[in-house]
């Protein structure tokens, strides 16, 4: 009774955000956005200095595999470390593998060091973002855990890469391309040191399960929920579809707006702020939208079926009409409001699952680790089937994106979750 008044004196608290944990808040947007500062020129520059696009492709895939593993880590991590502990450790990992991978990879372009040290630093950016994200789930009043997780994937999508290409866009012309690489290595330092310094809240200081819980029982449990609750499996497998395309576009669409169409590198980077400040809009409109007209709805109307139509327009627009940024801006936006209208899968989640909220969001966090190699896998197998086409990756993704819709549809929250979910409302409401 006595945190309600203090609730209401806090401005930033008022659109979701909890005050103690502000400047995590502040420092995961700075860190996304070093992150997310190589995402719009990585490809074009590997490309440009001698390296073959299986190449980059096979990167990418490398990395989203680790990246996939930290992802599922941070959440059992956290309940046996504690959030901040797990924090440190990912800005620690990715500081020390991004100077290995600047000093022995890029700058003598050294493809064996270049390949190890990328993939390994995917272990990295999971175990900060992902680690907040259970920090958020366990310090955030029930009241405004919606809007505190949407300002997560705001704060998470406005880095990286929208603010990162950004930023990546003013600094290559001005400093050149290497140099532009370690400024993202300072961006996350500052980030990370603003979140874990500047945030004094206890509970992500502290083991968040029971000192009797073994190490064992909680990563079995975050793995065994996917066949004791079959609609965590679901749900994980729509939310690797999610972002599945934006990986594999992130891969395959820089040579294809440049070295195809003739877009500038300039026009490719702005292209790509649009798509992604529309997602990061879209990211806290379509959980406001979820609330009113249902979860399952906005992800599989807006989501599985709007990035059936936007994705072959996305590609097809730009063919149709060279040279016309306008036009490609138009279905981009709409493509990251695609992509963002999944985002009520964090909100329905522990609906599904509220007595095992935590490894329930542990599967969410596999699957969007998971969607930044199979995105890229997904284009290497068309290769392999296909042959050489952008025509059938992008239908593939397409048809992909309809099934997710119907598999949406199959999550829904069962009366004995509803009632468990009701109960715990009121114990807190009479707290």
């Amino acid at each position: 009774m006595t945190e309600q008044p203090d609730i209401k004196k806090h401005p930033v608290e008022k659109i979701g955000i909890p005050s103690a944990l502000f400047w995590a808040f502040i420092g995961q947007l700075l860190f996304m956005v070093g992150d997310g500062v190589e995402a719009g020129y990585l490809d074009t520059f590997m490309l440009h200095t001698g390296h073959p696009q299986s190449f980059v492709n096979e990167l990418f895939t490398f990395y989203g595999i680790t990246v996939m593993i930290a992802a599922w880590f941070a959440g059992p991590l956290s309940d046996l470390m504690g959030p901040k502990k797990v924090m440190w450790i990912g800005l620690i990992l990715w500081a020390v593998l991004e100077a290995g991978f600047l000093i022995f990879g890029l700058t003598p372009n050294n493809s064996t060091w270049i390949l190890t040290f990328y993939a390994l630093r995917g272990f990295a950016y999971p175990l900060f973002a992902y680690s907040f994200l259970v920090w958020i789930a366990a310090a955030t009043p029930t009241s405004m855990l919606g809007a505190a997780a949407g300002w997560f994937w705001f704060s998470f999508s406005a880095g990286l890469p929208t603010l990162g290409s950004q930023f990546a866009r003013f600094a290559i012309p001005a400093i050149g391309e290497i140099n532009t690489f370690w400024c993202s290595l300072g961006l996350v330092i500052i980030g990370g040191l603003t979140a874990l310094l500047f945030t004094k809240e206890p509970t992500g200081t502290r083991r968040l399960l029971p000192a009797d819980v073994s190490a064992r029982q909680v990563f079995l449990g975050s793995i065994s929920i996917v066949w004791r609750e079959p609609k965590t499996l679901i749900a994980g497998i729509v939310r690797t579809v999610d972002t599945s395309s934006e990986y594999a576009f992130l891969a395959i669409m820089p040579g294809f707006f440049v070295d195809h169409l003739g877009f500038t590198l300039g026009q490719w980077l702005n292209l790509l702020s649009l798509i992604f400040l529309s997602n990061i809009i879209v990211n806290l409109i379509s959980g406001m939208v979820a609330d009113k007209i249902g979860y399952r709805f906005v992800v599989a109307a807006f989501g599985g079926v709007g990035g059936f139509i936007t994705i072959p327009l996305f590609y097809y627009i730009p063919l149709w009409y060279p040279g016309n940024f306008f036009a490609a801006a138009i279905v981009g936006i709409l493509y990251g409001a695609s992509i963002a209208a999944f985002v009520p899968l964090s909100g329905l989640m522990p609906q599904i699952c509220p007595r095992e909220k935590a490894a329930a969001l542990s599967i969410l966090g596999l699957g969007a680790g998971a969607s930044t190699w199979v995105g890229p896998a997904i284009v290497s197998l068309c290769e392999m089937i296909f042959g050489v086409g952008m025509s059938y990756v992008i239908w593939t993704f397409a048809i992909i994106y309809l099934l997710s819709a119907v598999l949406t549809m199959t999550l829904t929250v069962s009366p004995e979750a509803r009632r468990y979910t009701k109960e715990q409302e009121q114990q807190r409401t009479r707290a």
